[in-house]
């Protein structure tokens, strides 16, 4: 799967999206190593539901709302995160040479929280 996204004036292409239900919402990027694929995660309804990095390698996480970008952050491991906007879709994309391009559209120096 692939996303196309535009922020501040400027598009990215995500490529390698894996949509993940049932077991693997749970389980997220936990336990994967760092060269794994992007996840995205759908929500029924709307919310402002938090999310963990508990057994993970660092990743970005991009909250969208109706499909555009409400949020971004660069997690570190073992957080808990709290998005401010409510959201019904999360992509959580690991940190490796394969989203370099998508790390450097989203950060531009921004640290890891």
């Amino acid at each position: 799967m692939k996303a196309k996204f535009k922020l501040n004036g400027k598009e990215i292409v995500i490529d390698n999206i894996r949509k993940v239900s049932g077991l693997g919402k749970l389980a997220g990027l936990m336990f994967k190593n760092k060269e794994t694929d992007a996840l995205l995660f759908s929500f029924n309804k709307p919310g402002k539901y938090s999310i963990h990095s508990y057994f993970c390698q660092p990743f970005l996480a991009i909250w969208l709302n109706n499909g555009k970008i409400v949020e971004h952050k660069l997690v570190a491991p073992n957080k808990v995160i709290k998005p401010e906007n409510e959201f019904d879709s999360l992509i959580e994309i690991p940190f490796n040479d394969r989203y370099k391009q998508v790390f450097n559209f989203f950060v531009d120096g921004e640290r890891f929280k």
